[in-house]
């Protein structure tokens, strides 16, 4: 693959709660630099979407638990696409995914998807959940027509697998997040399906390509 397609690929991600109006600006510079995505917290995306306009910026909605009531999710998305964000990552509500509440999930997700004309990544945290909830979670995601499932929020133990990527690419276009560092890491998730890859080490990862 070369280096510019998968650029394209990767979400440069800022995440952190000590995250500054100049840490988002730096990942925006290094998203110019080397023509990736970049996902931030919400409350840098207007600055952000003035600052760099041309970059594809992602942002987050109830983030990091998905514990935010659904009239809050919705809000939030609402708020960051007026502000210009391009794409969304939000988190489901894990807690009613393993109580058996998949219709609550599905409607969680489905009142995001159709409040805002842009993409909707779906984060279902595979690290807390089985295999079986992963295919739950992610058929709930499809059901409420997502653009994307992703693998995890980078604040819960562990992240994206080769296994998680392939289970989830049954169901929808997968971004594989959570401890993606390097070339060969990332390359690995594309080979098992992924078609992003959100990574605080996206110049790391491309630094590490191929010419």
């Amino acid at each position: 693959m070369e280096r510019s397609e998968l650029a394209a690929r990767i979400d440069h991600t800022v995440l952190g709660p000590e995250t500054t109006v100049a840490d988002a600006k730096s990942v925006l510079d290094d998203a110019v630099e080397y023509g990736m995505n970049v996902c931030i917290p919400p409350c840098y995306v207007a600055e952000a979407a003035e600052y760099a306009p041309d970059v594809t910026l992602a942002t987050v909605v109830g983030f990091p638990h998905g514990q935010h009531s659904t009239e809050a999710k919705r809000a939030e998305a609402v708020d960051a696409w007026e502000q210009g964000a391009d794409e969304l990552d939000m988190v489901i509500n894990v807690g009613r995914l393993k109580a058996g509440e998949d219709e609550v999930v599905e409607a969680d997700i489905a009142e995001v998807v159709a409040a805002v004309p842009i993409p909707v990544k779906v984060i279902i945290e595979t690290a807390l959940l089985t295999d079986g909830e992963k295919h739950r979670a992610c058929e709930a995601a499809k059901e409420a027509d997502a653009a994307f499932v992703k693998t995890s929020t980078g604040f819960a133990d562990g992240g994206a697998t080769v296994e998680d990527v392939e289970l989830m690419s049954e169901y929808l276009p997968v971004k594989a997040s959570g401890g993606v560092g390097s070339y060969e890491e990332a390359m690995a998730m594309i080979d098992a399906g992924a078609e992003r890859i959100g990574a605080s080490s996206g110049v790391a990862i491309l630094d590490g390509a191929p010419e």
